[in-house]
């Protein structure tokens, strides 16, 4: 009956008639997919979280990392100012 696992979606092999390429014309991908890793079939979420540190990691584009580091800082940054956390403890006097 499969009350604990989830039913997977049905897959069609359809080739049109008059298609001269290779592939299925109808495939729906995204177009970064074959540059990821955390893209594949039956990941739970830890493999997920760990396969994206593991790209973030050895990414060799260092100034989108420091970038993306960045930006998580000044969100959290503005998160504390606006939950009125006192920011004096990270300024000495």
């Amino acid at each position: 009956m499969g009350l604990l696992s989830k039913r997977k979606n049905k897959k069609f092999d359809y080739t049109p008639r008059f298609y001269k390429g290779e592939g299925n014309p109808f495939e729906i991908k995204h177009k970064f997919d074959e540059h990821r890793t955390t893209v594949g079939e039956n990941l739970n979420f830890k493999q997920k979280i760990n396969n994206a540190f593991d790209e973030f990691k050895n990414s060799p584009d260092k100034a989108a990392n420091r970038r993306v580091l960045v930006i998580i800082a000044v969100l959290i940054f503005l998160f504390l100012l606006l939950m009125g956390f006192d920011l004096s403890i990270f300024f000495p006097n």
